[in-house]
């Protein structure tokens, strides 16, 4: 890869990653829910190491600043967050 690419395709995906808080800047709740989703999936990630963590969008969840993380092929993650958005605590959840 050239070098002048590498900075240039990095500043293009941190642009995208903007896109999303710019479109929900006026929520405040909404920018913070992002932003919970973004912490704990990153949270999870550095936690397990795996690669294609996402936020699961098919569970049900009701408890405010509470989300749930799939890791591909292992358990999911309850992760909970701050109301500013950032992931205070995450914990691998069990089956049986």
């Amino acid at each position: 890869m050239p070098k002048f690419l590498r900075p240039a395709l990095c500043l293009t995906l941190l642009g995208l990653a903007a896109c999303d808080e710019i479109a929900v800047a006026d929520d405040p709740a909404a920018l913070a829910e992002l932003r919970g989703q973004k912490s704990c999936v990153s949270a999870v990630a550095q936690q397990t190491g795996a690669a294609g963590v996402s936020i699961n969008t098919t569970r049900p969840v009701v408890e405010l600043y509470r989300h749930i993380v799939d890791v591909p092929g292992a358990a999911s993650w309850s992760c909970i967050t701050d109301p500013n958005g950032k992931a205070v605590e995450i914990a691998e959840q069990r089956n049986g």
